[in-house]
Parts: C-alpha cells; sequence; structure tokens
C-alpha cells in the first residue's frame, strides 16, 4: 500500500501522463497502420482508476487481471513502456515476443495475469488466483476489473457466486465507462446500479465510486482491502468513468455521436486535470514540476516507439511457433 506523501501522489501523476501519452500516441500509430490488428482498446480517461487501486496494492505480492483495456495497468505496475510498445507493434523485444499484442498484455514478475480478449474470461482465473492465495495463506489479494457490459455474462454471476461460497479474497471493479461496446449501460441493465449485484451472492457492496477521482479510488479500494484482508471476503464497487475513445479505436462513430457528452467529460471530469488542482491545492509550488512531468512522459513515448521500430518481428521458424505446442 502506498504512502501518500508528496514525492507517491507525484508519482501517480507521472503515471496517469506517462498513460494517456502512450494511449494517444498508440491512437495515432493505430491510425498510420504502424500498430496493426482489429481492435486497439485505450484507457484514456480512465486513468484515475487504475492508478488508484494499484495504489493499494504491494506490487508483485498482490495480484491484478483485466480485460481490454490493459495497456494503462502494466505502466502503472511499472512495466517498461519500450517493451510495452514494442508487445502493440507485434515485435519480438514485446511481453510476450510480439505475440500478444494489445489485449494480451502480462507480467508473471509483477503477477499481473494480463488483459483478456474474451468478454468476461478473465473473472473465473481471477476467482481462482483469490482461491491460490487463500489456500496456501499469502496474505495477498485480486483486483479484477470487469467492464459494466461484461457483468451481464454467465462469467461474471459464476464467480461472484464462488467469491461468495469461498469467501475469496478479490476486490471485483466494475468499470461502468457508459457503454459495452456501442450499448449504453441503461439499455442492457436491467437495473443500472450494477454494484447492487454484490448481494445476489453474499459479498460486501461497496457502492461507486467516482472513477476520475484517483483519491477517491483509493479511498474505495483501501477500504476494500481492509475487508478483504480481515478474511470476511469479497467486495463489488463499481467506478463510474468515461472512455475517451469508441470501444475499439476503429469506432468511428463515437467521437461525432458522443461529441457533446465527450466534450463536457474532458472539460470537467478529466481524472488528470482533477488530480492536477488537487496537487497544486495541496502543493503551492508544485506546477512547474508537473510541466516537467508531461514533457518527460512524452520523450519517454517517443524513446519507446523508436525502440519498438527497431526491433524485429518475430522469426517464422525460431519464434512465431515458440510456446504454441508441446514435443
Amino acid at each position: 500500500m502506498a504512502r501518500l506523501n508528496k514525492e507517491t501522489l507525484v508519482d501517480w501523476y507521472r503515471q496517469m501522463v506517462l498513460t494517456r501519452e502512450f494511449e494517444e500516441t498508440c491512437y495515432q500509430l493505430y491510425t498510420e497502420k504502424r500498430i496493426t490488428g482489429v481492435y486497439l482498446h485505450l484507457y484514456s480517461g480512465q486513468e484515475a482508476l487504475g492508478t488508484g487501486a494499484i495504489g493499494n496494492m504491494e506490487i508483485g505480492k498482490d495480484h491484478i487481471i483485466t480485460a481490454y483495456r490493459d495497456h494503462g495497468i502494466g505502466l502503472m505496475l511499472g512495466m517498461d513502456p519500450k517493451v510495452l510498445m514494442a508487445e502493440m507493434m507485434g515485435r519480438v523485444d514485446g511481453s510476450s515476443g510480439g505475440k500478444g499484442g494489445s489485449m494480451h498484455l502480462a507480467s508473471r514478475k509483477l503477477n499481473f495475469w494480463g488483459g483478456y480478449a474474451i468478454v468476461g474470461g478473465h473473472l473465473p482465473l481471477a476467482a481462482g488466483i483469490g482461491l491460490e492465495a487463500q489456500y496456501n495463506e499469502t496474505g495477498a489479494f485480486v483486483v479484477s476489473f470487469v467492464g459494466d457490459g461484461a457483468s451481464n455474462n454467465g462469467y461474471f454471476h459464476e464467480s461472484l457466486n464462488l467469491a461468495g461460497v469461498w469467501d475469496l479474497p478479490v476486490i471485483w471493479i466494475i468499470v461502468n465507462n457508459g457503454f459495452g461496446m456501442g450499448t449504453a449501460t441503461d439499455r442492457a441493465a436491467g437495473n443500472v446500479n450494477l454494484h447492487e449485484r454484490a448481494l445476489s451472492y453474499g459479498i460486501k457492496d461497496m457502492g461507486r465510486v467516482d472513477g476520475q477521482d484517483v483519491m477517491a479510488v483509493y479511498e474505495k479500494v483501501n477500504e476494500a482491502a481492509q475487508h478483504v484482508w480481515s478474511g470476511k471476503g469479497s467486495v463489488l464497487i463499481e467506478a463510474i468513468t468515461y472512455r475517451y475513445r469508441g470501444h475499439g479505436v476503429s469506432d468511428k462513430q463515437y467521437d461525432t455521436a458522443f461529441a457533446e457528452e465527450l466534450a463536457e467529460w474532458k472539460e470537467n471530469k478529466d481524472p488528470i486535470v482533477l488530480f492536477r488542482r488537487h496537487l497544486e491545492d495541496k502543493y503551492k509550488d508544485i506546477s512547474g514540476e508537473l510541466d516537467d512531468i508531461h514533457e518527460k512522459q512524452k520523450e519517454i513515448v517517443a524513446e519507446a516507439v523508436e525502440f519498438a521500430e527497431n526491433s524485429p518481428f518475430p522469426d517464422t521458424e525460431e519464434q512465431l511457433y515458440a510456446n504454441v505446442y508441446v514435443e
């Protein structure tokens, strides 16, 4: 768990800015076909959520697992931006040797069990990881993110039911960014208070949190961690946030169809802007330091792009088929 001193808060700001710069650069690279593939799911607009949750983790001990929007999670955990960008571009120096790509980032060292492309498919894995931690009495917990759309999936209900039966040490966080792919949440959920689903499975309902406020997220997940550490089992949190791009960047209608709503969130609820105001109110001499962070993160991402483009593609004979079949 992070100590909330100035150094920690500035590092959180750095992580959020790095993630935004990385994601928006990936968007540009995708439009230029330097990152390829059918989908690219960006974390822009949701940076406070990952940062605040991870701030409660003991990195390398506790576990985290998520779905599509995994680039930001990897960066916030401390994965090398160069290695992540190489993976985005399908290069051999990527975190999965260039064979996983955008939706399959992972780090065994950091107990980051990846992003998953199957809707809700990672949730039974989160329950299993929690069962291992409980069985071996490691004292670790699991943070599992799930989209609002995926919370209608059978995997979600099966996994939360097991979490309730076995009192698993899992903090389930519904990332309610307003849409499941292109369908508004209130058109897909009979009860739009998604956090209330906890009550069906006997786990603690921790209500909603403002997913744009990193301090609010940190405090809510801290409360959840205290519950889990006490041996009382899982909790469910619903985080209200917003995505700045479509479900995938190939969703060309999103920016125009929701232009006014998107502009409102960016102007009044942007997580980086809100956190900067908090820091400037708390530390009167910090503005210049925050400006420098923005410039430094641009340099880091530019270096990551250069590194990735200088990395070769996987060799067909030796690397492309490695770890696919067992001899």
